[in-house]
């Protein structure tokens, strides 16, 4: 009797000696490769044992390729994302059926052999002679498994998989040692497990559970034995016996299966003729894969968490390590998303701009305090068609925005507010502010070289009867344009680039804000409103700006064993004293009180924000918060071509849109519903006295001129090509400057694919 290894099973060396005895070469027929002439075997033997000697003696079996669940903070399901649809599964799990006709078919003498199957060799052999060709291979069910195994590693990699499955003898020689390994290691049924959950079966399927559930909406425990015939038969071709694609070829190959399984006595006869009657019965499920099949409208929050797993060194030190982790998957992961902030989100987005409008809306909406993002979407929806598109508007064009995001408007201006109130200047700081007024001569920049106004660029405000002298409470609250460039001439500009870097604001494309006035007053520059939501929240917090964040936790599951990986947190800084912070929520809350964002109060809850609209009403904003939530609304068009006046949007006709009558209600709508059921807090207000002058209040909604707010003035162009000071008060400009060709990306009718 031979020798024994404790584990069972000839020796690796006795497994080889006796593999080599009957055939040296018979791996080449197993993988259908015909026989050199008999001159040639020698050399080949001779290579051969030296190969087999060499090869390494553990096989490297990657983690299966799994599932990664995506889920809300309430622990809902968002989406299933993967490379690969599998879910591992035990043997125990699996229908007896399932595996009796898999062995039946692919290797019935799968527990009587061991790694190689000589017989089956010897029969392959002599068939093939016969034949003059191949056609009969030899591989048993662990070679098969092993195989499997160097294609999974393989991954995407064309050239990978080219050589995993490439019909060579050298390949079939280090299939047969890793099979012998394998067959010492893990034992008949371990394999037969670990072979069932690898294998395809065509339709995007791995796997036999995923495979049950694709072909008939079930478990792969339930299989039927007719069932379980189908499945077996797809592995040796997936296309050729798909059966959603050829009934008929399927049909005849699964009752080829049955006519196997009860020849080696697997099934009565009887049993198996009357599976080959019943019909396939498929009861097919549609993959389920990806960010576009997200619930709650979360497919731009799917993809921004694909996007910040890619990016971020927590998930692997190189590019190339988070994608061989994303892509191996078996991830659950717990993102920041609140289902009742999201639900509201949407539903007011879609209450107040419909997808086939000629602009689009984005909301995003964060908690002070901690960085989260609770909730995200858009009007158009996540997709390739009309009026959808692939780009996220909420976010920076690294993490799947537009190029440059949006320029915001007035929005900006609380940022210079609080960078001059940081630089000493007091809350009733008053400036002259005239209606017309050229930009200054010099303005004082971080570089140190003084920005000049060579062009003799002007501005105004949005009225002529805005006329100062102002103080900063009504010079916010009415958008005024002039004070805020007096008072950056006075401060100059390192003040608030300062300032916008402790809040984090970057440009779209992640760069800093330029240093010209156009972008440090009147907001010319392009930016996101997850940026946007996530600076405004450092003022309901009283200062501390924290960095966004997405993910809470995230569970991996590889070979049934699950651990935890760390992820990344929020960074909490303070970006200005309590003080200012305070006084800036004394400064907005009277905006939404009385100014140019009264449409966005919320009734019950204290409130603030900042109304913007750009140059030719290409963009509005309203950027708002509570001390317990903050979220930033931007409404537009994503190429920068739709002028927002003699327009239609949710089916509501607006001879001019403005940042507080238009995206203004979103904000309001979507925040009622998403603080439903939260604490009402208050702000620590300050005492600011009343300007000296009072000037009336004009309203909400002025004339639109050339620096036109359209809440009152603001926005104007870009330095370098300016708009000029426009016409007096009633007209709107003509811009002397444009974008440059992908400046933004993704239009109403989908966006460009890049």
């Amino acid at each position: 009797m031979p020798k024994k290894r404790s584990g069972g099973g000839l020796s690796s060396t006795q497994q080889a000696a006796k593999f080599l005895g009957v055939s040296v070469l018979a791996g080449a027929v197993m993988a259908g490769i015909a026989l050199p002439a008999a001159g040639a075997l020698g050399l080949a033997a001779k290579g051969s044992v030296e190969s087999f000697d060499e090869l390494p003696a553990n096989l490297k079996t990657p983690p299966l390729s799994q599932r990664t669940t995506i889920l809300d903070a309430d622990g809902g399901q968002i989406a299933t994302v993967y490379s690969r649809d599998r879910t591992v599964v035990g043997l125990k799990d699996v229908s007896p059926y399932m595996q009796k006709a898999i062995v039946a078919i692919e290797d019935s003498r799968f527990y009587q052999h061991g790694a190689v199957d000589l017989k089956g060799v010897l029969r392959a052999l002599n068939k093939n002679a016969q034949s003059g060709g191949v056609s009969e291979g030899a591989s048993t069910l662990t070679q098969q498994y092993v195989k499997n195994v160097f294609v999974e590693e393989a991954g995407d990699d064309p050239t990978k998989v080219a050589q995993a499955t490439q019909q060579t003898l050298g390949r079939k020689i280090k299939e047969l040692k890793y099979a012998i390994q394998v067959e010492e290691e893990l034992g008949k049924k371990k394999i037969l497990e670990n072979y069932l959950n690898i294998t395809f079966f065509g339709q995007q399927a791995y796997g036999v559970e995923a495979a049950s559930q694709r072909y008939f909406s079930k478990h792969a425990k339930d299989l039927t034995l007719s069932e379980s015939a189908l499945l077996a038969g797809i592995v040796q071709s997936p296309s050729r016996y798909d059966p959603i694609n050829d009934e008929a070829e399927a049909t005849k190959r699964r009752n080829t299966v049955l006519r196997r399984m009860a020849e080696v006595g697997d099934v009565p006869r009887a049993e198996a003729d009357k599976a080959m009657k019943e019909p396939l019965s498929l009861k097919v499920s549609q993959p389920r894969n990806g960010c576009i099949t997200a619930v709650r409208g979360a497919s731009f929050f799917c993809k921004y968490i694909g996007k910040v797993f890619l990016s971020d060194p927590a998930f692997g030190k190189t590019k190339e390590a988070r994608a061989k982790l994303w892509n191996q998957g078996g991830l659950t992961i717990r993102t920041t998303l609140d289902p009742k902030a999201q639900d509201s989100v949407e539903k007011s987005i879609k209450d107040h701009v419909y997808k086939s409008d000629k602009v689009a809306a984005a909301s995003t909406l964060v908690e002070p305090g901690t960085g989260k993002i609770l909730a995200m979407g858009q009007s158009k929806p996540f997709g390739y068609g009309k009026n959808e598109t692939e780009y996220n508007f909420s976010v920076n064009a690294a993490m799947g925005g537009s190029n440059f995001g949006f320029p915001t408007g007035s929005t900006f201006k609380p940022f210079l507010a609080a960078a001059a109130l940081e630089d000493g200047k007091p809350p009733t700081q008053i400036y002259p502010a005239p209606y017309q007024m050229p930009y200054p001569a010099k303005v004082q920049s971080c570089s140190g070289k003084p920005w000049v106004n060579d062009k003799g660029y002007k501005l105004e405000n949005e009225n002529e009867s805005e006329v100062g002298p102002y103080a900063l409470k009504d010079a916010m609250a009415k958008s005024v344009n002039t004070y805020f460039v007096e008072m950056l001439a006075e401060i100059g500009m390192c003040p608030v680039v300062k300032m916008t870097d402790a809040l984090g604001v970057v440009q779209g494309n992640g760069t800093k804000v330029p240093e010209v006035p156009s972008s440090m007053t009147l907001g010319s520059t392009g930016l996101s409103p997850l940026t946007m939501a996530s600076a405004y929240a450092a003022f309901a917090s009283r200062g501390m700006y924290c960095t966004p964040v997405a993910i809470e936790s995230i569970t991996q599951t590889v070979a049934g064993d699950k651990k935890s990986l760390a992820v990344p947190k929020s960074t909490c800084s303070r970006a200005m004293s309590e003080k200012t912070a305070d006084t800036i929520n004394t400064l907005l809350r009277g905006v939404v009180d009385s100014g140019t964002g009264k449409e966005a109060g919320l009734s019950g809850r204290e409130s603030a924000g900042k109304t913007g609209t750009t140059d030719l009403r290409k963009n509005a904003w309203f950027v708002g918060y509570t001390p317990n939530m903050s979220g930033a609304v931007w409404v537009g068009s994503a190429t920068q071509k739709v002028e927002m006046t003699d327009i239609t949007i949710g089916g509501s006709y607006h001879a001019e849109v403005y940042g507080g009558d238009t995206p203004g209600p979103i904000w309001r709508d979507a925040m009622v519903g998403a603080l439903d059921g939260k604490p009402v807090e208050t702000f620590n207000l300050v005492n600011i006295p009343d300007p000296k002058k009072d000037n009336g209040d004009k309203g909400d909604k002025g004339k639109g001129n050339g620096n036109g707010d359209g809440d009152n003035g603001d926005g104007n162009g870009i330095i370098g090509g300016l708009t000029d000071g426009g016409t007096n008060g009633g007209g709107k400009p003509t811009p002397t400057f444009s974008f440059p060709d992908g400046f933004f990306q993704g239009n109403g009718n989908g966006g460009r694919r890049g």
